[in-house]
């Protein structure tokens, strides 16, 4: 049975007007002559669309003619690569389809750069991201995350204020496209960065359909709220700041290198990075200089010898070739990029930070205040996984603990003070949590009237996590306490590592407990510690203790004891 769907990639251009002469024009006559590329104009769309086709040939396989000298055997075959491109108008909408090597004939200076991520951060499952792509501005490093059966985004640690996000690959929330209709239940999936790659429609209209459907998604839809950290970082757009960034850049080529400026490799071109053996870089010259790899040296003497205003756009003009071999054919090429997309550059007005990324400028820090809330508040559950009673005045938190597990909350064990050895000082003792349930969650009791308690408790949370997946000791100590003090009814697996935390808080002089209302340093601290677990697989909770009122009563203690050690 044939199929009603194809993936392909699907990007989105920007600057062409939605006719057949000016997408046509937009291309670049000179490749689509040498590789003898046949035009269409298709009618069957019903819409402007443009349709090139073209096949690059090798008579004799780059590898023949070596492997002939080392073997003695000499054999002949040749090597034939296709390309097409569909480049169509959707309501006003310049869209382009690669097929094969399609994608080489459409000029990344036209593609929209955040299509295919705006498209995945708003109808991607968070929970089941398969692969993400993301760069650290200022350290010239390019993380790759797979997952192939998918993961919750906060285990791959993308989320932080200097971090790119350029691409996300994951299953799909349900959504009305042509894939959808004959899946039958299974999962769909998709990769968004700068393009989109997804199953689309074969037929015209199903095409069409689904184009306006994922285009109606990134008009209309809002991001996924653990998703939407990724629009926090965006390139600046200030005609003025981009402006003086520019021609400090431009003086900055015209001196010797000074170490600022430092190389990358382009985002939409890890694989064919890794699948080329030779590098071709043509800037302000009609020779290409060629070399095994990516040449920073050749690049910046280059721009030097550009006069002074010219330096950057010559970069911005100029070309990196990306190739299987050395021989100067088409079907060789992996990748054509502009020289200036391969560079990294720290730059400062005042005391403002930029970075230049793949050609775009980014201001560090600038989303540090935003991201750090959105963190924050992201830990707040609009309904509370669980809630503890009111800690009544003059009640000390180990008091408050006991009368928790012993009173309020069966099948909670009370573990404050029921310390485990530190496996770095034998003699010091490490307290893992105050309240354990039933599901194994660890609970973190505090109360505050300053940053300083609060700092002690997030640091808890770390070093109890770090020790119960790092140390076999600590965790065969731990579970063997927790089956001791609950007389054998909580009974942890050997391997135990948590899975949640709770951090219940009691801030003094506040009438609840809100994202707000935690002290300003606490919550610098608190989001640096959900990320910092986030990224060891460990969730994490917050929620608020009522304040009660005068305690007159004197309350039991923990039926298991009080250890010796030191109190939370």
């Amino acid at each position: 049975m044939a199929s009603n769907t194809a993936v392909r990639t699907v990007y989105r251009l920007t600057g062409v007007a939605p006719t057949p002469e000016t997408m046509l024009e937009a291309l670049d006559p000179e490749l689509l002559d040498r590789l003898g590329a046949e035009l269409h104009f298709p009618d069957a769309l019903g819409v402007p669309a443009v349709y090139i086709t073209c096949g690059m040939e090798h008579t004799e396989a780059p590898w023949c003619e070596p492997m002939a000298r080392t073997t003695g055997v000499a054999v002949a075959e040749s090597v034939r690569r296709t390309a097409a491109v569909l480049l169509l108008a959707v309501d006003g909408t310049v869209y382009a389809i690669g097929c094969d090597q399609g994608y080489r004939l459409i000029p990344d200076r036209l593609k929209d750069k955040r299509f295919g991520l705006s498209f995945a951060i708003r109808q991607m499952d968070p929970n089941m991201i398969r692969g993400a792509v993301s760069r650290s501005l200022g350290q010239t490093r390019t993380d790759i995350s797979l997952v192939p059966s998918g993961a919750p985004v906060p285990l791959l640690g993308l989320r932080d204020h200097l971090r790119v996000v350029r691409s996300l690959g994951g299953y799909l929330d349900d959504l009305p496209l042509t894939r959808s209709r004959y899946t039958h239940g299974r999962a769909v999936s998709a990769q968004g960065g700068c393009g989109l790659r997804i199953a689309l429609g074969i037929e015209p209209e199903a095409l069409l359909s689904d184009l306006r459907t994922i285009a109606r998604i990134c008009r209309e839809d809002i991001p996924h709220q653990e998703l939407e950290f990724v629009d926090h970082i965006v390139p600046v757009t200030d005609p003025t700041v981009l402006d003086a960034l520019d021609r400090e850049l431009d003086d900055c080529l015209g001196r010797p290198a000074d170490g600022r400026i430092s190389s990358i490799v382009p985002s939409d071109h890890h694989v064919a990075y890794t699948e080329a053996t030779a590098c071709r870089t043509r800037i302000n010259s009609p020779d290409a200089w060629r070399s095994d790899d990516f040449d920073l040296g050749y690049v910046l003497m280059r721009a030097r010898l550009a006069p002074p205003g010219r330096r950057l756009e010559v970069l911005r003009e100029g070309t990196v070739t990306l190739a299987r071999d050395r021989r100067a054919s088409a079907v060789d090429t992996l990748a054509v990029t502009s020289a200036l997309a391969w560079l990294e550059v720290g730059s400062s007005l005042g005391s403002r930070r930029f970075f230049l990324l793949e050609g775009e400028w980014y201001e560090g820090g600038a989303a540090y205040v935003a991201e750090s809330r959105a963190t924050v508040a992201a830990l707040f559950s609009p309904v509370p996984s669980v809630s503890l009673p009111a800690w009544l005045d003059g009640e000390s938190e180990n008091t408050y603990n006991n009368r928790v597990a012993d009173e309020e909350r069966p099948g909670w064990l009370c573990l404050d003070t029921k310390n485990v050895t530190n496996p770095l000082r034998p003699r010091d003792q490490v307290e893992i949590c105050d309240l354990l349930t039933p599901d194994g969650t660890l609970v973190l009791v505090k109360r505050a009237g300053g940053s300083g308690p609060l700092s002690h408790l997030f640091n808890q949370a770390r070093v109890a996590v770090e020790l119960l997946q790092e140390s076999a000791r600590v965790r065969a100590e731990f579970t063997a306490k927790v089956t001791r003090l609950s007389g054998g009814k909580c009974v942890l697996p050997d391997d135990f590592t948590p899975k949640r935390i709770v951090l219940a808080m009691l801030l003094k002089n506040r009438e609840s407990l809100t994202p707000e209302s935690i002290f300003g340093f606490s919550q610098i601290t608190l989001a640096q510690t959900a990320k910092a677990l986030a990224a060891r697989g460990v969730a994490v909770e917050v929620i608020g203790i009522p304040e009660g009122g005068v305690d007159t009563v004197p309350l039991p203690m923990c039926r298991v004891g009080i250890a010796a050690g030191v109190p939370g």
